[in-house]
Formats: structure tokens, C-alpha cells, sequence
């Protein structure tokens, strides 16, 4: 795999791996209010859902790295194309700038991964 394809992943791996922290650990501190916007009110009643949600990018990190370690492409574009389907969600659902933060890193890896295979 190329240099680029293998930086890219492993960035959307870091990206996820940071989101996990930011939902399970910070959602009630200071910059998870400040990074999604909320009140310590609503951060305190979402708390444990943002906690799960960040379970699952953990899973998706882990999921990329593990693709990246054991040289299987096909492992890493099943999680990268999971990751543009949880992007486009997220955006329909929340937020676009969810897109631009989640999913284009993880399509620019797609394309680098299908160029290089």
C-alpha cells in the first residue's frame, strides 16, 4: 500500500480513536460542551449515549488498524466505507459539517486504497 493510503487510514483510524475520547471521557467537560455544542445540561442527560456512540468509533478505529496490521484491504474499506455511511448520517441527521470532518478524510482514503490495490 502506498504511503499516502496507509497515512490516510491511519488518520481516519486517529480521528475516530479522538472522537471515542471526546464522547466516553469529555462529552461533560469543557471541550466536549465547546466541540459539540452543548450545555452541561443536555450533555449530563445525553451522557451515556454519548458514551456508547463513542464505543463505536473505538470499534472503527480499531476495526481500520486492524485491516492496516494484518494486510487485509478488503477489512479496511468495509470499516472506511462504514465510516462515510456513519458520515452521511450523521450529517442528514445532525449536523453537514459531520461530513466534512468524518467522511471526506475517509473517502479521500478510499480512493488512495482502491488506487493502490
Amino acid at each position: 500500500m502506498s504511503l499516502i493510503a496507509y497515512l490516510l487510514v491511519v488518520l481516519v483510524a486517529a480521528l475516530h480513536a479522538w472522537f471515542l475520547v471526546l464522547e466516553m471521557f469529555l462529552w461533560t467537560k469543557p471541550l466536549g460542551l465547546k466541540t459539540f455544542r452543548n450545555t452541561p445540561e443536555k450533555a449530563e442527560t445525553t451522557r451515556v449515549l454519548a458514551a456508547n456512540q463513542g464505543l463505536y468509533n473505538g470499534f472503527l478505529a480499531t476495526g481500520l488498524l486492524w485491516g492496516l496490521a494484518s494486510v487485509q484491504w478488503k477489512v479496511v474499506l468495509f470499516f472506511l466505507i462504514c465510516v462515510v455511511i456513519a458520515a452521511l448520517y450523521g450529517a442528514w441527521s445532525v449536523n453537514k459539517r459531520i461530513f466534512y470532518v468524518q467522511g471526506v478524510p475517509a473517502v479521500a482514503a478510499i480512493c488512495a486504497v482502491i488506487a493502490v490495490t
